[in-house]
């Protein structure tokens, strides 16, 4: 069963419907005995990086995921939850992220390299790049179209996380695992097929992990 963690920043009922919509057992929840019992993790994440950390050290949920992460259990980031995956923002000042996953968060310059500006934030449909289509994550999903709301993204220089990616104006990661964690930084669950199929490959990790 998928814990969805509660910590007041996160889409809760979008991810919690789409589970239903696959059939896949869940509970949200901010309480560590609760959550705990949980055979995988999701953690959502609308707002800024700063004030997620903020929160998520506060009530002790960062140690808690710590933990299970250590223990071996899956943990799935969705958006926001995705780059706190990673080591540090300065998204409303600087914090440091969980440091499962290799990279920095920046927020998209509104130019490129040829000094055309672009908007900001990134937002809309866009396509995934596949450069593991051998990931779990990706069984049943092409190159197809997904949907991103974000201002910052994550720069990693390793290439060994990056499952899928898309571009605009920089390479954005847009599938990020490695080992336990996984993370997706747009939405799965308004992502049509290819979001809802990649949930469905979690939730099915999920299951087979506890097997």
């Amino acid at each position: 069963m998928i814990g969805i963690i509660d910590y007041g920043m996160g889409n809760l009922y979008s991810v919690s419907k789409a589970l239903e919509r696959l059939g896949y057992d869940y509970f949200v929840s901010e309480e560590e005995e609760e959550l705990s019992k949980a055979t995988g993790l999701l953690l959502p994440g609308v707002g800024s990086f700063r004030d997620a950390m903020a929160i998520l050290n506060e009530t002790g949920l960062k140690a808690f995921i710590d933990k299970e992460v250590a223990r071996g259990k899956p943990l799935l980031g969705i958006c926001l939850g995705m780059q706190l995956l990673f080591e540090e923002s300065n998204e409303n000042g600087f914090a440091e992220g969980f440091s499962f996953l290799p990279g920095k968060v920046k927020k998209f310059p509104g130019q490129d390299s040829s000094g055309i500006s672009y908007k900001v934030p990134h937002m809309g449909w866009n396509k995934l790049d596949i450069k593991k289509p051998e990931s779990f994550l990706m069984n049943e999903v092409g190159d197809e179209h997904v949907y991103f709301v974000h201002s910052y993204y994550v720069d990693t220089e390793d290439r060994d996380v990056l499952i899928a990616s898309a571009d605009y104006a920089e390479e954005v990661p847009a599938v990020v695992g490695k080992g336990n964690v996984f993370g997706t930084q747009f939405h799965p669950e308004k992502s049509s097929h290819a979001g809802l199929t990649i949930l469905r490959n979690y939730a099915q990790y999920v299951e087979r992990n506890d097997a």
